[in-house]
């Protein structure tokens, strides 16, 4: 049964009440209003005798007709009955879309035994590939963040090359600065090696070495580099500039070859990144499937809890939902199947399998319903919402982590593709991001979303509700006919 409250956040809200909410585009749902909050009373019902003489709520959104089964009998095999009505309400309203499918068995019964047999061999599958995926997206975070160096580095010697256009002595030195900075750290070893800069400066006492070294220009060529040392000899001793020679010129090579061996290395780190983003979204391919296989396979929530469901008995429940509609009218049927069953395993004869027959109770219940097609749209969202989402309960922090990385990966992804283009910027709000396009089909990403109300904006999907026919008559025709002619198919009572 759908509670209350999540009718009222999809909309299925009384008309006295709808004051007090407001529709929020972004997450497709009805918030409060400053100061009110979401109550179960607030929501738009169905009452129906749910004992003799006894009215209450039903968990299902009100309805303009509501015809009720129940119909037991220990041989009888629980799917004609759903297939008989299925087919025969095609004929007159083409559009079927079912909305719930779940089951549940009880602990003992060889049928909860043959179900979990097949689960766990699902999960197995479903593990191993979690677990190499998990791996796989570690390891991209690292990746990540080593382009992320690389572009810095880069970034210090693209800045050096774009002052060689310029005249020496009006020549910007501070992405060169940085670079000799990483240079007496990195290659010479700091103050520590007697060699360095700063070693000489402190063991031979060439104290202003740093300084010349560091208040040098971006050089062209050597030639440039000889040329600048020689207007420092008028100051400067002949040994001060021979060492301030050596130490430009062995940094000059030094740049010259890193910044190659680093645009080489972002060139690869890109390209495997790319590979790796590809397998990753090759193995989540692979797991979608299984993913959703076990969701089937699960029990419903709830269901063990059941007083129709007895561990030490043979039984099971299943609940389909099915909603059929016309493509060019605003009312629907519902049609709900409640099975208390009992299934006996039994052997196909090829391949000598064992499958279930189910037999026992079912209770159907048929509704009409006034509804539009935005009524439709967020009552399957309601559905969605109301089982639970099969990694849905994936923490926030990782989606978080994927929303971080999501900018800084999807732009490197780009990159590898040769993807340059400025306009992609204006773009990138509209697309999907990495998270979304890897965990899309598993994760709600508007709920984990901080929400933003969009207080008097009025729900956009009734747009698409406008110029709709009258199908109230059909639809009470097609639940009362098919109502009517299942009874007297199936040798029941009818007047």
């Amino acid at each position: 049964m759908v509670s209350s409250e999540l009718l009222v956040k999809y909309g299925f809200i009384k008309k006295d009440k709808l004051a007090n909410y407001t529709y929020d585009e972004k997450s497709k749902t009805y918030q409060p209003m400053p100061g009110f909050k979401i109550r179960g009373k607030d929501a738009d019902e169905e009452i129906a005798e749910v004992a003799i003489d006894k009215f209450g709520k039903t968990g299902y959104p009100k309805s303009i007709k509501r015809f009720e089964m129940f119909w037991e009998m220990q041989d009888m095999n629980l799917e004609e009955p759903y297939f008989w009505f299925i087919d025969n309400v095609r004929q007159t309203v083409p559009i079927i879309e079912k909305v719930e499918d779940s089951f549940s068995a009880s602990e003992n019964s060889a049928f909860f035994g043959v179900t979990q047999q097949r689960l766990g061999i699902q999960q197995d599958k479903v593990g191993q590939f979690l677990a190499t995926t998990g791996k796989m997206v570690k390891e991209l975070f690292q990746m990540v963040r080593e382009l992320r160096i690389l572009d810095e580095r880069l970034t210090y010697y693209e800045e050096s090359y774009s002052q060689l256009s310029k005249p020496p002595n009006g020549r910007s030195k501070s992405a060169e600065i940085t670079l000799k900075g990483i240079f007496i750290d990195l290659v010479q070893g700091g103050s520590k090696t007697p060699g360095s800069i700063y070693g000489m400066a402190r063991e031979l006492e060439f104290i202003t070495l740093p300084d010349l070294f560091f208040d040098a220009p971006p050089f062209n060529n050597t030639e440039e580099m000889e040329n600048h040392v020689s207007s420092l000899r008028a100051n400067f001793n002949e040994a001060l500039l021979r060492v301030l020679v050596r130490h430009l010129r062995q940094f000059m090579e030094w740049k010259k070859r890193t910044h190659k061996e680093h645009a080489n290395r972002k060139e690869f780190m890109l390209k495997y990144l790319r590979q790796h983003y590809n397998i990753i979204q090759m193995y989540l391919a692979w797991l979608k499937p299984y993913l959703r296989t076990i969701k089937k396979l699960n029990m419903k929530e709830g269901s063990d809890m059941s007083y129709n469901m007895i561990s030490a008995f043979e039984s099971s429940l299943t609940d389909i939902e099915v909603l059929c509609h016309y493509p060019d009218t605003d009312h629907c049927l519902m049609v709900t199947f409640n099975f208390r069953t009992r299934p006996h395993m039994k052997f196909v004869q090829e391949g000598y399998q064992r499958g279930p027959v189910h037999v026992g109770q079912m209770r159907m219940v048929v509704r009409a319903l006034d509804w539009k097609k935005s009524h439709i749209r967020r009552y399957k969202a309601l559905k969605e919402a109301e089982s639970l989402e099969l990694m849905g309960d994936l923490s926030g922090s990782v989606q978080q982590s994927m929303e971080a990385l999501g900018g800084e990966l999807e732009r490197y992804l780009k990159e590898a593709e040769g993807i340059k283009d400025e306009d992609e910027k204006e773009k990138k709000s509209a697309k999907k991001s990495v998270a979304e396009m890897m965990f899309g089909d598993f994760i709600n990403f508007d709920k984990l979303r901080e929400r933003k109300a969009s207080s008097g904006k009025k729900d956009k999907s009734n747009d698409e509700d406008a110029g709709l026919g009258d199908g109230r008559g059909a639809i009470l025709f097609s639940a009362w006919g098919t109502y009517k002619n299942f009874k007297k198919a199936h040798r029941m009572v009818t007047w």
